[in-house]
């Protein structure tokens, strides 16, 4: 893309805003040296990349923090003799401190998807002995630890205990000799790396030392007494090997660095990346932005698009749609003087650059663009006296330069194309350059006064009219479109608020007059017809926003009483069962009261898909069905043709219930789990039979059809209520089933199915 566009179109103000959000100066170099991606899938890469890292910062907090320019260590690494300085390294570790805090935060986050971000950011292997030499070597202010290795340790170990012996013997020097009076604040410093006291001049020659230098007023010597000077001689070995251990400490984190290099530099660039990422997440935070669906063709869509520049400096400024339609390749706004015309051109144009480069734009969810790969742009006086060139000129030279690269993928914009000259043949020439775009298949943007291209924008198939609006009484602009129209230039008013002399102003309109071409009243009435259209408009969205937040207020409102009723109702119900488990209540009255609370949440219960509702003839005795307004599954005991409805054991508590209102048996773990539906095998089948209210005799003969009925439908499975009362028809059941051949094995159900109250067969 031509460098031309981003200067007219004012991308480098983008990205010097952006810049502005680096926290780092490799970020504000990277933000400066984004450019449009080439291809449709680089594109939406860098829109997703950005979409998981806004969602990444708003859920985790992260925040950059600023880390040094590290570029110049790896060219220097090149070199097997050259090794890194403190510098150097400490900037190193804080460069991967930083990276291991970002790469932590975002592993923190699993099961978010963010794939884009994670293989952008993190796909390199983490270079663990450098991150661990580092930490192992060098503090929190970048200095070589005395663990760093044994040597340097038993070094500074031994300069520790001189200072110690230095320190005593000057004390016991200062009280034997009496030199309290000459000491200045402090009675020992250091000088030239040695050892020294600061006495007052007039003392220098009370004892005998050497003098290595004066403070700046003279008033102060720095004395060496004889007594330190062989202390001050092994010191400064030491020093020596204190440089000579910490060289090797060094040298070695250098070597660990060396073998690491690809990955540390991966890490660094990473580490850049996130940074301009970072930087675009509060770029969209500072104007509303956000990245907008890209496709390999199509017509262009921006929804209450701003102008970017513009909307970084004023959160007032006006929003507005420009969007074409899918068989129109072109749009020709007029209307009056600084009325936006250009000012929506430069917003289609920029836009599009800023998506293109993966940059978010202050524009409403629900825009779009086609993958242009070239914006030209024809903007602004560009005459040049030195060169001899006027306008209309330079405008002709630029299209011939550049009209071989335009085609399908092209965006033209022409701001008062054919201006420079006669109007006449300028608007002819402006035409002839539109129809040639069309049938490039290019897209073109056009601002024009020539009322011959306003006519022609409304009579030409594939091209759109739209006009800038303004306030019928004032004659100010208001920054919005009306499209299927062509607007008024109303220079004249222009002319009238900015001064210019009524007299030339009468002189104007009476020329106007007699040429006969004033079409002013006209357009005016178009202007003010699309004024009321665009208020209405207006009027009837706000009031769909209203209606729409009252409905989700009122769903909300309705959801929140519709489960306090379900869990009020729940609970009841919960307290029947219990009550009649422990024969506080009948069971007649158990069901009496249950059948009441059903009903109670008909009426709040949402209404079922009917894909898994039962029909009448679904159900059959002995069939496992749920009951989705319980969240509850039991077992069919009989059914009532006349009444549809089925007889149904739930948790050992038997009710009639609507075939309607029932499920498929899976439902309710379905809902809960959500596992995968599996079709039943005949082994899954659980056959259920109710001998309460049977004497021991008829129970066992029940019992016994009960079990032929089960082994001839091929069931796995034999439920047996028997109820509790005295345990006398469970210990008869009991003793039946220990001595039926095609039982494996009973047990009693579990408390929340019926307890002792009914017994659990595997059949053979």
């Amino acid at each position: 893309m031509e460098s031309r566009t981003f200067q007219v179109l004012e991308f480098p103000k983008i990205l010097g805003a952006l810049s502005g959000f680096a926290v780092s100066e490799p970020g504000v170099d990277a933000c400066s040296a984004i450019r449009p991606y080439d291809t449709l899938a680089a594109v939406r890469r860098a829109g997703s990349l950005f979409d998981q890292a806004a969602a990444w910062v708003g859920e985790s907090g992260f925040r950059m923090r600023p880390f040094p320019e590290l570029g110049g260590i790896f060219p220097h690494l090149g070199s097997e003799l050259a090794v890194l300085d403190q510098d150097a390294l400490f900037a190193l570790k804080i460069i991967l401190d930083l990276a291991r805090d970002a790469r932590d935060s975002l592993t923190g986050f699993p099961d978010r998807g963010w794939d884009v971000l994670e293989e952008e950011l993190f796909a390199y292997a983490w270079p663990q002995k450098t991150v661990s030499g580092i930490g192992r070597c060098l503090d929190a202010e970048g200095q070589i630890k005395d663990e760093s290795s044994p040597d340097l340790l038993a070094v500074r170990q031994e300069i520790r205990s001189i200072h110690q012996r230095c320190t005593k013997r000057v004390k016991d020097f200062i009280l034997q000799e009496n030199m309290s009076a000459a000491m200045q604040d402090e009675f020992m410093t250091i000088s030239s790396d040695r050892y020294v006291m600061p006495i007052k001049a007039n003392y220098k020659n009370k004892t005998k030392g050497i003098i290595h230098d004066y403070s700046q007023t003279g008033e102060t010597c720095y004395f060496e007494p004889l007594f330190l000077v062989e202390t001050n001689n092994r010191l400064q070995e030491l020093k020596r090997e204190e440089r000579a251990e910490e060289y090797k400490v060094l040298q070695y984190l250098t070597s660990l660095v060396r073998q690491e290099q690809d990955q540390v530099r991966e890490a660094y660039d990473g580490l850049v990346t996130l940074d301009v990422l970072m930087a675009k997440v509060q770029l969209a935070a500072a104007y509303d932005g956000r990245t907008i669906y890209v496709e390999e063709e199509g017509a262009p869509k921006l929804l209450k698009a701003r102008h970017p520049l513009l909307a970084l400096t004023d959160e007032s400024v006006h929003p507005v749609n420009i969007e074409l339609l899918d068989d129109q390749k072109a749009m020709i706004v007029s209307g009056g003087n600084a009325g936006g015309k250009t000012v929506c051109l430069k917003t289609m144009g920029l836009i599009g650059l800023m998506v293109f480069s993966g940059l978010p734009v202050p524009v409403a969810e629900g825009s779009s663009l086609p993958m242009w790969r070239d914006i030209f742009v024809i903007m602004g006086d560009e005459q040049s006296l030195e060169e001899n060139v006027s306008t209309f000129t330079a405008q002709i030279q630029y299209l011939r330069r550049v009209w071989d690269m335009v085609d399908e993928r092209s965006l033209f914009i022409l701001d008062e194309f054919g201006a420079g000259t006669d109007p006449t043949q300028g608007a002819a020439l402006a035409q002839a350059v539109i129809d040639s775009l069309m049938e490039k298949r290019a897209t073109a943007f056009t601002a024009t006064h020539f009322p011959a291209l306003k006519a022609y924008a409304m009579a030409t198939k594939g091209v759109r009219a739209a006009s800038v609006l303004f306030d019928p009484n004032t004659k100010k602009p208001l920054f919005r479109l009306a499209y299927d129209q062509v607007g008024a230039s109303i220079a004249l008013d222009v002319a009238r608020e900015h001064g210019l002399p009524s007299a030339i102003l009468e002189r104007a309109e009476k020329y106007l007059l007699l040429d006969g071409s004033d079409t002013s009243a006209v357009l005016d009435r178009l202007n003010a017809m699309a004024v009321k259209k665009e208020a209405e408009l207006d009027a009837i969205e706000d009031e769909r926003l209203r209606i729409e937040k009252k409905r989700a207020n009122l769903e909300q409102k309705f959801e929140k009483e519709r489960t306090r009723i379900l869990k009020d109702v729940q609970t009841k119900a919960q307290e029947v069962v219990k009550q009649w488990k422990s024969e506080r209540i009948g069971q007649k009255e158990a069901r009496k009261k249950l059948h009441e609370a059903r009903l109670r949440i008909e009426d709040v219960v949402p209404e079922r898909k009917k894909d898994p509702v039962f029909s009448f003839s679904d159900i059959v005795p002995g069939q496992k069905v749920s009951y989705p307004a319980w969240n509850k599954s039991g077992t069919v005991l009989e059914i009532n043709g006349k009444k549809k409805q089925a007889k149904v054991d739930i948790g050992g508590v038997a009710m009639w219930v609507k075939t309607e209102h029932l499920g498929p048996a899976d439902k309710v773990a379905t809902e809960a789990s959500k596992p995968r539906a599996k079709t039943p095998s005949p082994s899954d089948l659980v056959v259920e039979i109710d001998l309460r209210g049977n004497r021991a005799d008829e129970a066992i003969s029940e019992l016994e059809r009960a079990l032929d009925r089960a082994l001839r439908k091929g069931a796995g499975k034999l439920e047996i209520v028997h109820g509790r009362g005295t345990g006398a028809l469970r210990r008869e059941v009991h003793e039946f089933l220990k001595h039926y051949p095609a039982v494996e094995s009973f047990t009693l159900a579990p408390e929340d199915r019926g307890g002792d109250g009914m017994t659990e067969v595997t059949l053979k």
